[in-house]
């Protein structure tokens, strides 16, 4: 049965599509077109988020055997050894982000261009102060980084910036260091980077046309799937990702996992994807580092096996359903 399990996900994980964590904004001049809900929910949809829902809800099934294995047991043991480097990996490892990021004239992604020449002065004192190994300094830049957020906020909206969320949470863990708040800190990191995550997602559901073009000029492997389809499935594929991380389970196999695919998408997409998609790479390896060590997820407050599969399985399908109409609303 083990080996069985093993396999199984093994083939998940090569057949996951390289073109699931894809910003597709990022990589396509189409207009966007909404899609009509009617063709959104199709059958297909409906039968994919069951599917989803139900091997969701069977994880709380296996991941309690999937730990006692013994090289999973070695292997949370060496990684947990890390841990004491995550605040200064996610420190260093923003800086190194921003740096990368306003080296080729852009600040959070790569379509927010930087003309203010102020802002720019700011996002090298941003980077300035989280150099500095203090934790004055880091709540300094934090600060800034903030305001600058908020700056890029005022110019593109608030629903547009949704995507990126997980910059607040970044800056806000960043702020409660070395506070009576900074075991607060990463499970918002890991909440703000899920919801992220999923938000991205339904992009590709509601405007599939834009996907559709990334697919077709980027010659993107469908697997052998109708171009349509392949979009709706790994829409699926990153949604769920972000559900994962937000719910608490397979965290460090979901950080090699999406690591992995960004590896890919680069490979595919090119330099615009290491300027988008490093920030992301940072706070994965931090996931795959951290684990649910210090996370009380929301899962855990069933405790019997029966109550964790009916929570997650109705849980998914609700959260699916509120991301899917809050964007289709205000889109």
């Amino acid at each position: 049965m083990k080996r069985i399990f093993q396999t199984l996900l093994c083939i998940g994980l090569i057949m996951t599509p390289v073109f699931a964590e894809a910003h597709v904004k990022w990589f396509t001049e189409v207009t966007p077109h909404k899609e009509a809900i009617e063709h959104i929910l199709s059958p297909m949809f409906i039968f994919l988020a069951l599917i989803a829902a139900i091997v969701l809800a069977s994880l709380t099934l296996f991941i309690p055997k999937m730990a006692e294995w013994a090289p999973v047991k070695k292997w949370e043991d060496r990684l947990s050894n890390l841990r004491k480097y995550s605040r200064y990996l996610l420190k260093y490892g923003t800086a190194i982000a921003l740096t990368i990021q306003i080296i080729n004239g852009t600040l959070f992604a790569p379509e927010f261009h930087m003309e203010n020449t102020f802002a720019i002065i700011l996002s090298w004192v941003t980077i300035g102060f989280l150099f500095i190994p203090h934790h004055i300094s880091t709540k300094i830049g934090a600060s800034i980084l903030l305001g600058l957020f908020i700056y890029v906020t005022i110019h593109h909206g608030i629903f547009y910036m949704l995507d990126y969320g997980y910059y607040v949470a970044i800056i806000g863990v960043l702020l409660v260091g070395n506070t009576k708040l900074e075991k607060v800190g990463f499970p918002f990191l890991y909440l703000g980077t899920g919801l992220s995550l999923s938000w991205v997602a339904v992009e590709k559901w509601v405007y599939p046309g834009m996907a559709l073009d990334i697919v077709t000029n980027h010659h993107v492997p469908t697997f052998g799937f109708e171009p349509g389809l392949f979009v709706v499935m790994a829409a699926f594929i990153e949604f769920v990702v972000g559900y994962l991380l937000v719910v608490g389970i397979l965290n460090r196999v979901l950080g090699f996992v999406v690591t992995g695919i960004f590896i890919s998408t680069t490979m595919l997409f090119g330099m615009k994807e290491v300027i988008g998609h490093f920030m992301i790479h940072i706070v994965l390896i931090i996931f795959i580092i951290e684990g649910v060590s210090f996370y009380n997820p929301p899962i855990k407050m069933h405790k019997t096996k029966l109550d964790q599969f009916i929570f997650v399985f109705l849980n998914f399908i609700f959260v699916l359903a509120t991301f899917l109409l809050i964007y289709y609303r205000f889109a």
